[in-house]
Formats: C-alpha cells, structure tokens, sequence
C-alpha cells in the first residue's frame, strides 16, 4: 500500500519539477522549428517502440520484462536528457521542448501501444487493463503537475527560480530511491534475467543515441541539434516507467515485475551514456582545438 502511494506522489513531484523549467517559449519552438521538432518526435515515438520490439525478440525476454521494455520504449524524456544535452554542448531549448511535448503526447501513445504490448506478449496472462483509464491516470499523474510547474514558471518567476534548483536535487533523489526500490524489492527477478536484460537494454541505449545523432545530420541540422535529437532518443523517462508498470500490474509490497526493465534501465543509462558523453565532448573540443 505505501508503494502504492509513494510511487506515483514521487513521479508526481517529478513531473511538477520539470515544469517548473519550461516557459511557453519551449512549445513556440514547435511551430518555429517543424522540421527539427518531427525529427526528434519521430524517433522517440515511432523508431524507439519498434527497435525495442526488435530487442526484445533479439534477445528473448520473458513476457512481463517485454512489456517492462515497451512501456518504457513509450515513455517521454525527463531532466536527465536535459542535464545530459547541457552537459554535451547540445540545444538545450530545443531538448526542453522535445521533453515538454513529448510529455504531453505519451498521455495518449503510451496506454494504446502499453495495451497492445500487454496483450501479444501475455496473452491469457495478460491483467486487465483499462486504456482509458490507464490514460486518465497519465493525465493526472504527469500532464498536469507539468501544467502547474509552467503555470507557477509564468506566474512567480523570483520563486521558480530560487526553488528549481532545490526541486531538481529532490527529484534526483526521489529517482534514486525508485531505481534501487525497483531492484531490490525484486532482487532475485533482477539477478535470474540480468544478462538478457542488461546487454538488451544497453544495445537499445546505443542504437537509439546513433540513430537519433545521424537522423539529424540526415537532415541536415546543425551539431547542437543533432545532440539534443540524439540524446532525446535515447534516454526515457524511467521513473514514468516503474510508475506505469507497478500501476498496471502492483505486486504488493514491492514493485511490479513489469518496473523492472526500467529499474535497470535507470542506472545502465547513466553508466551508458555518460561515457559517450563525455568522449563526444573530448571529440568536440580536439576538433576545436586543431581548427
């Protein structure tokens, strides 16, 4: 029961925390950069569950860890790619609006394409599994804390601005306590697939930061760009993706067999990404250097 109310009150605060970086400007860039925009969206919303689908069958996962992948292969971005696209010299604004849109969407995508998940990989197993309700629930638990962030962004900026900072170390941490609670209250789950999920989740981590890095250069936008269209295919939202899977299937008084993919996913994308990261940024700075 406490899990039950933690979780969901923890991605909540999350989500809230993220709209408290966002101004109108961030959904304008929309309209103003099309082209950037679909993109990005394309690869998140479109090639993501299709190269997950295909990781799964790569790599055999069981029934309840492939619809754990597909949930998290429909969640959004969060902070993280944010701080990450920051940190690799990418557009910044642009992976705020991507993270901000995207958000938004998944309130729709996530509970049809999660339902048919559910559906082909368990079949008589599957739970019952209510799309709309499923959606409703994503409304309220992610859009709208969002809505109240923007809202007190616009509204009180002197306080935003003062309370960020604070708010985005108490979503650091909250996200750490998920991540290890999903691992250790299936513990022995996570150690009997670890070396089916692990190597899967990290080849789907690589193959969507090259994929998004050279959809954008296919299209001709600019270096800042490419990173931030790369790091937002890449990396999810895990947090949404504990939520949704203890939600649709709840075990109880520990979390949902269906939050583990995205427990391990919460830690393998910092040791993943990280890295690359900061190569890229070596890269950059040598070329720099030799011009």
């Amino acid at each position: 029961m406490l899990i039950d109310i933690i979780l969901p009150l923890s991605l909540v605060f999350i989500m809230f925390s993220l709209g408290l970086s966002l101004t109108t400007q961030d959904f304008k860039n929309v309209a103003i950069q099309p082209k950037v925009f679909a993109v990005g969206v394309i690869n998140q919303m479109v090639l993501l569950p299709i190269v997950a689908f295909g990781i799964i069958v790569l790599f055999g996962f069981g029934k309840e860890m492939a619809v754990g992948l597909m949930i998290l292969a429909c969640s959004p971005g969060g902070v993280t790619s944010n701080i990450l696209t920051k940190l690799a010299k990418g557009d910044t604004a642009l992976s705020i609006s991507y993270t901000a849109v995207v958000s938004i969407f998944t309130v729709i995508t996530l509970p049809l394409i999660t339902g048919f998940s559910i559906h082909y990989f368990m079949g008589s197993e599957a739970p019952e599994i209510n799309v709309l309700t499923l959606g409703l629930t994503m409304f309220f638990i992610t859009a709208i804390p969002v809505s109240i962030g923007l809202y007190l962004h616009h509204k009180a900026e002197n306080f935003t601005k003062s309370f960020e900072p604070r708010a985005n170390k108490i979503s650091a941490l909250l996200f750490v306590v998920i991540v290890l609670g999903a691992l250790a209250s299936e513990w022995e789950t996570f150690i009997n697939n670890v070396t089916v999920l692990g190597p899967g989740i990290v080849t789907l981590i690589i193959i969507m930061l090259f994929l998004g890095y050279g959809s954008a250069h296919l299209f001709k936008m600019s270096e800042a760009q490419s990173v931030s269209v790369a790091i937002a295919t890449g990396i999810q939202n895990a947090t949404v993706g504990i939520t949704v899977g203890n939600l649709i299937l709840p075990s109880g008084e520990g979390l949902s067999l269906l939050s583990l993919p995205s427990g391990v996913y919460g830690i393998l994308m910092y040791l993943v990404c990280l890295p690359i990261v900061f190569a890229y940024v070596k890269w950059i700075r040598s070329r720099l250097t030799a011009a």
